[in-house]
């Protein structure tokens, strides 16, 4: 077997690759987006032509997965914890349909919130769907879980979820490869009305997952990636979840660690392991990144009031998990890093020099002046940094696409005007919906869709709104005239002021198109072309 070092992302990527994937499908979210672009540029991927293309959105990605697995082949779906709320419609309804050929959610849940505006678990969906969930404990395992995930789904009939948070997968660790396995060939369900939710048939369907429930705990139990090891001192026993094992296992380098453990890497949590140390120990500490799921589970169905981690402020409540905390609940005597000097300012992230950004929000903020502040609502991308200092322009963020509908509702309360500002591949991703309801309501909104030609947020992958916003804006009904189009540089900063005053005073929607390639996309590309001619 050969030995790769590779990020937590990467080692899901190539385990799905070797373990008969035929297509991957998702949508760019930090700290999921490596999985698909290591596929992407997998020359194994590309020689066996695995589908490997982003998709509009995550609801999107989560519907083409399911295709594919009616069709009987192998599919991943990936995104990060938030981006799991715009594909859960989908999510949770496969869950009743079930699996034909395997199919695996990957989700990254971010705790700390490096680059999300939540810290949600998405353990908490895969038991609202109540569907096996894997969250391996290292890079190993976690090339490990993409290939097992698939044979689970596909012998359970279910979708598998695989969650791993930030550090595992932005952190590297060698990967034994294994020999890859043949993709399925197609084959439709037996079943010919399995995927038909109509009620008398979704209510068969669910009564066959809650029959389930069972052979997912059985196979939790013999799967051999939940663990139990013995330990001479009962006086504690911990429970440690995914990265939390691993966590566990660094303040014990020798591996000697003299409690009993349970290691969980998949869901439903081991019941018999569980009881087995909850009987013989006299209280039990929960190592677990996210929400205190476990934690909370254990109190319901363990007569125990013992039961110590997230819940009591052993463990914080919020932030991510590390050695140092886990040394501290277990009682280890931790050395505090001398604290950081208050000389030393945190530096906040900031738009790019020479950002297309920038030039819309200094328009933006001089022809806005006089209506007064708080009438420019965003959502997600790299314009969101527009809500800090120098530019102080907008006064939303809530999820991606809300700028246009927030835009919407504000101006029904009666502000007038309200100016919505969403870049290029957040309006393909979830704005369009929003536009359609102004249109249909001719809503006194101005949308500003700041097009830098990319997804740059997470990189730069292509932009599915690429050549064609302008088409999509006329045919959701918006008014060719109202449809504006300029170069967001310097030079043009009083025509663009013209534009927007013009479109501010309009009744109606009207969409403002500001375009100008990402700055870092063009470095990008140019030194590409450069290298091409060598």
């Amino acid at each position: 077997m050969q030995k790769h070092l590779l990020l937590g992302v990467e080692a899901i990527a190539q385990g799905a690759i070797d373990g008969g994937m035929s297509g991957i499908y998702a949508y760019p979210g930090t700290p999921s987006t490596e999985i698909t672009e290591y596929v992407q540029h997998s020359k194994q991927a590309v020689a066996r032509n695995i589908h490997r293309e982003w998709s509009a959105n995550e609801k999107t990605a989560m519907e083409t997965a399911l295709g594919m697995s009616y069709a009987g082949k192998r599919t991943m779906v990936c995104m990060k914890h938030v981006g799991l709320n715009v594909a859960a419609d989908c999510f949770l309804n496969a869950a009743v349909t079930g699996a034909n050929g395997g199919i695996i959610v990957t989700v990254a849940d971010d705790p700390s919130m490096h680059s999300s505006q939540n810290e949600q678990d998405s353990r908490v969906y895969g038991k609202f769907a109540q569907i096996p969930v894997l969250e391996p404990s290292n890079q190993q395992e976690a090339y490990e879980m993409s290939r097992y995930g698939f044979e689970l789904s596909e012998k359970l009939g279910t979708p598998v979820m695989l969650r791993i948070t930030t550090r595992l997968a932005h952190s590297r660790a060698g990967v034994e490869i294994r020999e890859e396995v043949k993709e399925n060939e197609m084959s439709l369900p037996k079943n010919k009305k399995q995927f038909i939710l109509l009620p008398a048939i979704a209510r068969k369907q669910y009564k066959l997952l809650l029959s389930k429930q069972e052979q997912f705990e059985a196979e939790g139990e013999t799967a051999g990636y939940n663990q139990i090891f013995e330990g001479k001192d009962k006086s504690l026993g911990i429970i440690a979840c995914g990265i939390g094992y691993n966590y566990l296992m660094e303040n014990y380098p020798n591996g000697d660690c003299p409690f009993p453990v349970v290691k969980v890497s998949q869901y439903p949590l081991p019941r018999k392991m569980v009881t087995k140390i909850a009987n013989e120990c006299d209280k039990l500490l929960i190592l677990e990144e996210g929400y205190p799921v476990v934690e909370e589970l254990l109190k319901g169905y363990l007569e125990k009031e013992a039961v110590i981690g997230r819940l009591d402020g052993t463990l914080s409540r919020d932030g991510e998990l590390n050695p140092d905390m886990v040394a501290k609940a277990l009682g280890f005597e931790v050395k505090e890093g001398a604290p950081v000097p208050e000389l030393v300012a945190p530096r906040p992230p900031a738009l790019c020099d020479g950002c297309g950004h920038r030039d819309v929000y200094k328009a933006l903020n001089e022809t806005i002046a006089s209506y007064g502040q708080g009438r420019v609502f965003s959502d997600i991308g790299c314009y969101t940094l527009g809500a800090l200092p120098p530019f102080e322009s907008i006064f939303t963020t809530v999820d991606m696409g809300a700028s246009i509908t927030m835009a919407k509702g504000a101006t029904d309360a009666g502000l007038v005007p309200s100016v919505a500002v969403i870049g290029d591949s957040t309006f393909t991703h979830s704005g369009m919906t929003g536009l359609l309801d102004a249109v249909n309501e001719k809503s006194s909104i101005t949308v500003v869709i700041s097009d830098n030609e990319s997804t740059s947020m997470t990189g730069g992958q292509e932009s599915s709104a690429l050549g064609h916003l302008e088409a999509i804006c006329e045919g959701l009904g918006v008014e060719k005239d109202h449809i504006r189009v300029f170069t967001p540089v310097p030079k043009m900063h009083d025509e663009m002021c013209k534009i927007i005053k013009e479109e501010l005073e309009y009744d109606g929607v009207s969409v403002i198109i500001p375009r100008r390639v990402c700055i870092q996309k063009a470095t990008r590309d140019a030194k590409a072309r450069k290298a091409a001619k060598k």
